[in-house]
């Protein structure tokens, strides 16, 4: 595990001097935040208050776990390990997460209280609470956050789960527009995942919402930190879809904003990142026509040396520059340690025999050295290429009539039927994480003579870990106006040039304290992150200050402003400082946190 940067100042940054001046002394309370040990711990009498004004939907916050040491029939304790990698229950337990924690920067633990709001003034409520007694106020919709943000220690638990309610608009306007012809759009409250959107829109509406590619994500969340789906490369970015946000901000204010009204704010919440410019409660989206069809190509291609490997990835990269850089192709490709590139790649408007025909070249390219390359079998058959109605895509029904297996429903009793997830994903509901890095590879690098130095460092990155390339992620090749509507947005400009976003990543057995049998082998984790580390810095090498998706990057991220945002940052920062001067929102990592920290108000580095 490479250790943490800590940035002692913001002059290195390469825009450090357009940035706005620190906040003063005079102009923040220098205050730290309250603990439960602390004599200004709200009394539980200013709790039942609290709890009277919420309608009884204050709740006092213990993992499932905690009564596990207490025998084997503790319901509770025996009900979530049964449970333990059902997304949709880790969504539904306020004192659990989708991660149970990263080695060496967090581990999953509850709050001491938790809201379950129900609308924006429970929220409101909730904010002028933590603000009133100095608490930290942590958000949480389906918990979903490697930098471990949903969710902290002695913090009040502003949990969206119930405010799940989904309307399609058809004759949408945004909230300041004067002028200006309605257009479809999807109302959807913080509490939803995409599945939820999905079904609506898409299964029962026959229409298109640009979501993301977990199934069990937060809806809201996601458009925070950007947010990609698999046919974003058609479509473009979550955030980009955004019409209008309903948000409490930190002086307790229900604000609609749009690009009409507070439309600093509004930019703001478009790929700045989740729980720090307040609380979303309402998302407005873009709904727009479905696709006639959605289509996958999987497969496997096993190299049996060095030499046929590196053939492998140069020819895949040349195949690439002059077919997937383009708005039909999404998912992923990825280079592994034992010399196997698996396709796991997916297509938007493409039917069967325009797909075959494309692949076909490449194909019988691998067929034709049998000696050095063998076509394997991803999935049923040595080859998974096919379409299907893109109205059935997120039907679980539906795959489970024509492959089972592919989704795995929610089997909790009571639980609605089109509740599932992909099973690939599945694994990744509970885990502990080892490592984890990302970087956008600008579409540059497929051009000649670069696209040489993009292969052989794809084949030495692979030498130390397992390198993945999310097509959907980069928006080279993408409609230009998708790329112009995501040019509109916080998120790091890379996005805009990149051909894909790399991701390394490894993990664990869940680790969540409690949690019988829970014993994270840290010095396994160590290497791993190292190999990780060691891999992103070979395509690093390549990419010189190359950005990083935020929702998906090291937690110990040592350039993370520039990482995550770019040239935006000053801007962010600026919005930040006018929306929350305090800091009441803190997250790891989050614009402005170079300024405070978890355990107070007070800036960090006040000359």
């Amino acid at each position: 595990m490479k250790r943490r940067a800590v940035l002692s100042s913001l002059a290195a940054l390469p825009f450090a001097g357009v940035l706005p001046a620190a906040p003063s002394r005079s102009g923040i309370r220098m205050r730290r935040r309250v603990r439960p040990h602390d004599p200004l711990w709200p009394s539980p009498a200013q709790w039942a208050a609290l709890n009277g004004r919420l309608g009884g939907r204050l709740i006092q916050v213990h993992s499932p776990f905690s009564g596990c040491g207490r025998g084997a029939t503790d319901s509770a304790c025996q009900y979530a390990i049964k449970y333990l990698h059902d997304p949709y229950y880790l969504r539904d337990e306020p004192g659990l997460t989708q991660l149970s924690g990263y080695a060496g920067a967090w581990i999953s633990r509850p709050s001491a209280y938790a809201v379950r709001a129900r609308d924006a003034a429970d929220v409101a409520a909730a904010v002028e609470f933590a603000r009133h007694h100095r608490l930290l106020p942590v958000i949480k919709g389906a918990g979903h956050s490697y930098q471990g943000t949903s969710d902290a220690p002695d913090s009040l638990l502003i949990w969206t789960r119930d405010m799940d309610h989904i309307t399609i608009e058809e004759s949408f306007v945004p909230v300041g527009r004067a002028s200006g012809r309605p257009q479809p759009a999807v109302s959807i409250g913080a509490g939803a995942v995409w599945m939820d959107a999905y079904h609506a829109v898409t299964t029962v509406a026959g229409r298109y919402v640009q979501g993301g590619g977990c199934a069990t994500v937060g809806v809201a969340g996601l458009v925070q930190s950007g947010g990609f789906g698999s046919f974003s490369k058609h479509f473009g970015t979550c955030a980009a879809a955004l019409l209008q946000a309903e948000v409490v901000t930190a002086d307790g204010r229900i604000r609609r904003v749009s690009a009409h009204r507070d439309a600093d704010l509004f930019w703001a919440l478009k790929g700045g990142g989740g729980g720090t410019f307040g609380v979303v409660t309402r998302v407005w989206l873009r709904v727009r026509e479905l696709p006639d069809q959605f289509g996958a190509v999987f497969a496997t291609i096993q190299a049996h040396s060095d030499s046929a490997f590196r053939r492998v990835i140069d020819r895949f990269t040349l195949f690439c520059r002059e077919n997937l850089v383009n708005p039909h192709w999404g998912e992923t490709v990825t280079f592994h340690r034992d010399h196997k590139l698996t396709l796991s790649l997916v297509s938007n408007g493409l039917t069967r025999a325009r797909m075959e025909a494309l692949w076909q070249p490449f194909f019988a390219w691998v067929r034709a050295a049998p000696k050095d390359l063998q076509l394997q079998a991803s999935l049923p058959g040595p080859t998974l290429l096919g379409a299907m109605p893109a109205r059935h895509w997120w039907d679980a029904r539906f795959w489970e009539r024509e492959m089972p297996g592919t989704m795995t429903p929610d089997p909790r009793p009571g639980a609605p039927t089109y509740h599932a997830w992909w099973t690939g994903d599945g694994a990744q509901a509970g885990e502990f994480l080892h490592g984890y890095a990302s970087l956008w590879l600008p579409r540059a690098l497929l051009d000649e003579p670069q696209r040489e130095r993009l292969a052989n460092a794809l084949f030495d990155a692979s030498r130390q870990w397992d390198v993945t390339l999310h097509f959907n992620k980069g928006l080279a090749g993408a409609p230009r106006e998708a790329v112009e509507a995501a040019r509109d947005t916080a998120m790091n400009p890379a996005v805009l040039d990149a051909f894909a976003l790399a991701i390394l990543g490894a993990g664990g057995p869940s680790a969540f304290p409690g949690l019988p049998g829970a014993n994270p082998d840290l010095p396994v984790a160590r290497r791993e992150a190292s190999a990780i580390s060691r891999s992103i810095g070979i395509l690093r090498r390549i990419v010189p200050g190359g950005g990083s998706y935020v929702s998906e990057s090291d937690y110990f991220q040592a350039d993370w402003q520039h990482a995550f945002w770019g040239a935006h940052y000053p801007r962010l920062l600026a919005i930040k400082m006018k929306y929350d001067p305090a800091g009441l929102f803190f997250v790891h990592h989050g614009v402005g946190s170079e300024y405070w920290s978890a355990d107070g108000f007070s800036p960090k580095r006040l000359g």
